[in-house]
């Protein structure tokens, strides 16, 4: 059944839901995937993105985006010029991407002291995405839930730890799923839950041995 938003479309700014506003929710969601300001980026646009992506204004707004700006907020025209103003770099080409959908960008983010984080998605119209690889690991989840997404080694007892985690603070799981680069690799967990998921979740976790990283999407605070 279709709501009320996939016959509307997205508030937003620009003349395409696909090619604008879908690509400020990629660069928005890349930023909160990061969890710190961007200091240099480089974008990527494939396919239709590439071929009138300019036009519709696909690269400003991605760098608004990347700049922490929602697909309604009226500066993304000006997008470049307010990331100059940020002392944010970026550079934005057209790349041909092996097996991508036709609205894909990549967008690779750098902070200040050099961490890096690579990440790639596309639009699937009225404003909405779905990110396909994080960091080399492909992955599948759209950043409209609450999300816990967890990088660890692939050992067993990682997904206990998370799901315990969640039970303790009576967080309830609505989808999981685990990707990984190989058996004992690196691996990836995105878990969409029904709550919103605590600080303390995170701080918890990281202590474990075989856990590199946490990152919470909560609704409450992305304004999604």
């Amino acid at each position: 059944m279709s709501s009320i938003f996939d016959i509307l479309g997205p508030v937003m700014v620009g003349p395409s839901s696909s090619h604008t506003a879908g690509a400020a929710r990629i660069g928005y969601t890349a930023r909160q995937l990061f969890g710190e300001p961007v200091k240099k980026a480089e974008v990527y646009l494939h396919g239709s993105f590439a071929a009138t992506g300019k036009g519709h204004g696909t690269d400003r707004a991605i760098i608004a985006g990347l700049l922490g700006m929602k697909p309604d907020d009226l500066r993304i025209p000006a997008a470049f010029e307010e990331a100059k103003k940020a002392g944010m770099e970026f550079t934005i080409s057209n790349k041909e991407l092996k097996n991508a959908h036709p609205n894909t960008a990549r967008v690779i983010m750098e902070n200040e002291l050099g961490k890096k984080m690579t990440i790639q998605a596309y639009s699937i119209g009225g404003g909405r995405i779905r990110v396909s690889i994080l960091d080399g690991i492909e992955v599948d989840f759209s950043g409209e839930s609450n999300t816990l997404i967890v990088r660890n080694i692939d050992r067993p007892g990682c997904i206990t730890e998370v799901t315990a985690a969640l039970s303790h603070e009576k967080i309830n799981v609505a989808t999981m799923q685990v990707f990984r680069h190989k058996r004992g690799g690196s691996a990836v967990m995105v878990v969409e839950t029904d709550q919103s998921i605590p600080e303390n979740v995170a701080v918890e976790l990281k202590k474990k041995e075989d856990i590199l990283e946490v990152i919470l999407l909560n609704l409450e605070e992305r304004g999604a």
